[in-house]
C-alpha cells in the first residue's frame, strides 16, 4: 500500500517557461556560429587551394612569349610589382632621382637620372679618352635599361656593337629567331651587328621569360655570356663541363639569374663575342691577371697613353667575396624578399635596395630596429666613400704627372712602369667604383682593392720619379706623396643623410 503524495510536491517549476523563452534565441545564435565557423573553414579551405595555385593560367606561355604583359595575366602580382621598377629613388650613396630634360627629336626621354660625371670630375680624368667621359648617370631601374642604353651619349661617342643589347633588352627569344632555334648562334650574330641595327631585333627591358620556364616557372640562365662564363669559373675550380640550368641549386639560380648582367665583361675580338673574364677566378686580382695573360685594353689613355681597362658593375664578383654570399644568402633574399599577398607568398619583383625596404630585406634576420640597419649600412658605405675618393685622388694624381712627364720628353720606354701602374690601379679603383652597393656586398675586400689602387697609383709616381723599370714599377711599396689632384676636379663631400625619395614618371 503506497503513501499519498504531497501535494506540495507538485507544483511546477518556473524555470522552465523561462527556458522556452530564450530557445529562439539560442537557436540564432546557434546558427550565427555555425555559419560563422563555416565561413571560417571556406576561407581557410580556399586561402589552402589559393596557396596551392600560386598562379592563375588565363593564357598559354611558351618560349616565344617575351612580353611581360602577357605573362602578367597569370602573374599579376609578380607583374604589378616588375612594373614599379619606373620608380626613382634615393639611398644616401644610391638609388636615382628624377632629373627633368627637355625632350629632343634625337633623345625623347622627359626624365633621366642623375650626371654622375657632374657630381665628380675626377671621373673625366680617369676616362678621358674613352665613351664613359662623355656621359655616365646612376643607374635607373629596370623599366629603363634598354631607352637609357639607346639615348646614352656614348652612343654619339662611339658606334657600340650589337653585343650591348645582352644586358639591355630581353634577348632571349631575339637570340632564337636570329640563329634558327640556335641561342648561341643567334647571340654570336648579334653581337656583330651595329647596336642601331641590333635595336630593331629587340622590343622589351628584361621580361619574365630572361629568367624563368615559361612550362615550369623554374629559375633557369637564358645568357649566353654567363653560360659560358660560368663554366669557364667551374673549370678553373676544377669541376669541366658545368651546365648551371640543370647542375645549380635552387638558392644559386637566385643569385645566378641576377649574375647574367651584373658583372665585369668585355668584347672578344672583332667579333665583338661578350666575355666573362672569369677563366682565373671572380676576384679582382684574378680578373686583372687574365686581362694581363692576354693583353686586352678597352682603349688608349688621352692624356696618359696607358692601355687603360674600364671596369662594368661587378656586383656578382664582389658580392661573392662577402659574409652574405658566404652564409647562402641569394641576391633575390634581399633585393626581392618574399611578400605575402593573400594567401600568396612571392618573391616581389620590385628590384630596388634593400634599404629601402628595410622590413623585409633585412628584419627576416637581423633583429634590429630598422634605423639602426640603416646606420650600420651607411657607416660601411660612408668609410667606403671616403677610401675611394683618396683613390680617385691617387689615380688622377698619377694621370696629371705622367701627362706632364711626356710633354717633357720622357720616352716612352721611361714612362712603361707609371703607364703600367695607372692601368692596374685604375682597374682597381674603378672595380670598387663602379660596384653598386657602394662596398658594402663585400666592405672588406672592396676595402683591400682601394687600399691596393692607392699603393699602386704611388709606386708608379715612384716609377716616374726613380725611372725605375716596369716590373720594379709595380711591385715597389708605396712610399712617396702624391702630386696635387688637377685643378677643379675636387673630390665631393660624402652625402650629409637619406635623401627624400622621389618618383620617376609611370
Amino acid at each position: 500500500m503506497t503513501e499519498p503524495m504531497d501535494e506540495g510536491s507538485t507544483t511546477k517549476s518556473p524555470r522552465r517557461p523561462a527556458l522556452r523563452r530564450y530557445l529562439p534565441l539560442i537557436a540564432i545564435g546557434a546558427a550565427v556560429a555555425t555559419g560563422g565557423l563555416a565561413a571560417l573553414l571556406v576561407n581557410i579551405f580556399e586561402h589552402k587551394q589559393e596557396a596551392k595555385n600560386p598562379f592563375y593560367r588565363v593564357v598559354e606561355l611558351d618560349d616565344t612569349i617575351d612580353d611581360p604583359a602577357v605573362w602578367g595575366k597569370n602573374f599579376p602580382i609578380q607583374y604589378d610589382s616588375y612594373r614599379r621598377t619606373v620608380d626613382q629613388k634615393r639611398t644616401r650613396f644610391g638609388g636615382s632621382e628624377a632629373v627633368p630634360r627637355t625632350p629632343t627629336e634625337a633623345d625623347p626621354r622627359s626624365v633621366v637620372a642623375q650626371s654622375k660625371l657632374e657630381e665628380d670630375g675626377r671621373l673625366k680624368t680617369m676616362w678621358a679618352g674613352y665613351a664613359f667621359a662623355h656621359d655616365f648617370r646612376e643607374e635607373r631601374g629596370h623599366a629603363y635599361m634598354l631607352d637609357d642604353q639607346v639615348y646614352t651619349e656614348r652612343q654619339i661617342a662611339t658606334k657600340q656593337p650589337g653585343t650591348c643589347i645582352h644586358c639591355h633588352a630581353s634577348v632571349y627569344v631575339p637570340y632564337k629567331k636570329l640563329g634558327g632555334g640556335d641561342l648561341i648562334r643567334g647571340w654570336e650574330a648579334m653581337n656583330q651587328m651595329p647596336f642601331p641595327e641590333a635595336r630593331k631585333l629587340v622590343t622589351h627591358p628584361v621580361s619574365c621569360i630572361d629568367c624563368h620556364d615559361p612550362q615550369s616557372m623554374q629559375l633557369r640562365v637564358t645568357r649566353p655570356g654567363f653560360l659560358e662564363g660560368i663554366r669557364a669559373l667551374k673549370a678553373s675550380q676544377g669541376q669541366e663541363n658545368y651546365d648551371v640550368n640543370t647542375m645549380a641549386t635552387r638558392q644559386e639560380m637566385r643569385s645566378y639569374v641576377c649574375g647574367q648582367c651584373h658583372v665585369e665583361y668585355y668584347f672578344k675580338g672583332p667579333e665583338k663575342r661578350l666575355v666573362y673574364p672569369w677563366a682565373k677566378g671572380i676576384k679582382v686580382d684574378e680578373i686583372y691577371a687574365y686581362y694581363e695573360e692576354n693583353g686586352h685594353a678597352d682603349w688608349t689613355h688621352a692624356e696618359s697613353g696607358a692601355k687603360a681597362l674600364k671596369a662594368q658593375h661587378p656586383e656578382f664578383e664582389m658580392w661573392n667575396q662577402g659574409v652574405h654570399a658566404r652564409s647562402g644568402v641569394a641576391c633575390a633574399d634581399c633585393h626581392m624578399p618574399y611578400q605575402r599577398v593573400g594567401a600568396a607568398k612571392v618573391s616581389d619583383h620590385h628590384i630596388q635596395s634593400p634599404l629601402l625596404n628595410i622590413n623585409r630585406a633585412c628584419q627576416t634576420c637581423h633583429r634590429w630596429p630598422e634605423d639602426e640597419l640603416r646606420q650600420r649600412v651607411e657607416t660601411i658605405q660612408e668609410r667606403h666613400f671616403e677610401t675611394r675618393n683618396r683613390a680617385l685622388d691617387a689615380v688622377t694624381a698619377l694621370i696629371g704627372d705622367i701627362k706632364r712627364a711626356k710633354e717633357a720628353g720622357m720616352s716612352d720606354e721611361a714612362l712603361a712602369g707609371a703607364r703600367a701602374a695607372q692601368r692596374k690601379c685604375q682597374f682597381f679603383l674603378d672595380f670598387a667604383e663602379a660596384e653598386n652597393s657602394s662596398g658594402f656586398h663585400a666592405p672588406q675586400e672592396a676595402m683591400r682593392i682601394l687600399a691596393s689602387a692607392i699603393d699602386t697609383c704611388r709606386s708608379g709616381q715612384l716609377a716616374l720619379r726613380d725611372g725605375a723599370p716596369p716590373g720594379a714599377a709595380i711591385a715597389a711599396p708605396a712610399a712617396a706623396a702624391g702630386s696635387a689632384a688637377p685643378a677643379g676636379s675636387a673630390a665631393p663631400a660624402a652625402p650629409s643623410a637619406t635623401a627624400a625619395p622621389t618618383s620617376g614618371a609611370h
